[in-house]
């Protein structure tokens, strides 16, 4: 199996073992067995956040497959349902069925790629929204002490894409398998406060306002696929990992020293900014479609690896890209973008035996 059939990038060589895990119990039970063998491991679930080398994964991957969707109604809480979601249900179907239901929370983040226990591991988020919002807790697998371990969401620590499980490894790969997860969803037809400028024009409310859930869905899947965020088998802006870089946090003498128009967003510490990537990227020469000329001083085979041509945070696979061309178009601009802004950007997914270093 090459690693690239199960990545969103579609890069990546072979894996020395694979095993597709269609449960909870066959995912416990490969990890064990590969550990148990004294084997690397990688877990894939929807591969949107993987950029795997060309050479491949020498030990065993396994590929969580677990699908299912459940929801409980709370007699002590009965404006709110409980939703548990097996590990590798495709996310967009969970936000989908939710927003069918009645519940509202995952609206903004519909679109998103990838399987749903990838979720918490990076916070994942979009439109002003992220999971640790409306998580509840989670199951997971703990490879060190050979047992089930219960998360509540206070105990993940959730941060900007990140949480606690994002830095719990043993061997290299994570210590905590994610099994389930469950949501604590609002019983309402109207969303989540809509906190992006963005959707809340396109929404035709303020921000902090409500809108019918049905409709944050659908305008949040216009904008994405606008910016080549949503799959689709025939548009190469979507071979991608979404949004390569993170944004930026940075201190108050660096939000000072960039332009007046530069995007800049208070965070929960009163002396640190987010500031945008893609702005940083975008005036630091990249723009959209860059790369498909080449890229100098970082060569890539002309045409094969490109920055989106909708957007710039996306780094694309145009056909038969190799990890190499996306390694070293990701290097371009993250020193074209050190050089003009002293800022150095940090890839949001996992390299897998490579690094832009």
């Amino acid at each position: 199996m090459n690693l690239s059939e199960l990545t969103t990038t579609g890069v990546g060589g072979p894996a020395g073992n694979y095993v597709r895990a269609g449960s909870s119990d066959a995912i416990v039970a490969a990890v064990r067995a590969a550990d148990q063998a004294g084997e690397d491991v990688l877990i894939v679930g929807g591969g949107s956040n993987l950029v795997v080398d060309d050479a491949g994964y020498p030990g065993t991957v396994i590929h969580v497959a677990s699908r299912g969707i459940s929801f409980e109604n709370d007699d002590a809480a009965p404006q709110s349902a409980l939703v548990r979601v097996q590990a590798g249900h495709p996310w967009d179907d969970v936000v989908a069925k939710t927003v069918a239901r009645g519940l509202s929370g995952l609206e903004a983040l519909s679109g998103i790629p990838g399987a749903a226990g990838a979720t918490p591991v990076q916070n994942v988020g979009a439109y002003g929204s992220d999971v640790s919002q409306t998580l509840e807790s989670i199951l997971t697998w703990d490879r060190v002490e050979e047992d089930y371990r219960d998360f509540s969401a206070a105990e993940l620590v959730f941060g900007y894409r990140d949480s606690l499980l994002k830095h719990s490894t043993t061997n290299g790969s994570p210590r905590y398998v994610v099994l389930t997860v469950d949501f604590r969803l609002k019983t309402s037809e109207l969303s989540a406060p809509v906190q992006y400028a963005e959707l809340a024009k396109a929404l035709g409310v303020e921000v902090g306002e409500r809108a019918p859930s049905a409709d944050v869905r659908r305008e949040v899947l216009r904008l994405r696929a606008s910016k080549g965020m949503v799959l689709d088998p025939e548009d190469r802006d979507t071979y991608s990992t979404g949004s390569f870089f993170t944004n930026p946090i940075v201190s108050q003498a660096v939000i000072d020293q960039l332009p007046e128009d530069a995007p800049r967003y208070p965070t929960l510490n009163p002396n640190e900014f987010k500031t945008s990537a893609a702005w940083l990227i975008d005036r630091a020469g990249f723009g959209k479609g860059y790369g498909l000329e080449g890229t100098e001083g970082f060569p890539i085979t002309q045409g094969r690896a490109s920055l989106s041509t909708k957007h710039t945070l996306a780094l694309t696979n145009r056909g038969a890209a190799s990890s190499y061309d996306i390694v070293n178009l990701a290097k371009a601009v993250r020193a074209g973008v050190e050089a003009k802004f002293g800022i150095v950007l940090h890839n949001e997914p996992l390299l897998i035996n490579t690094s832009l270093d």
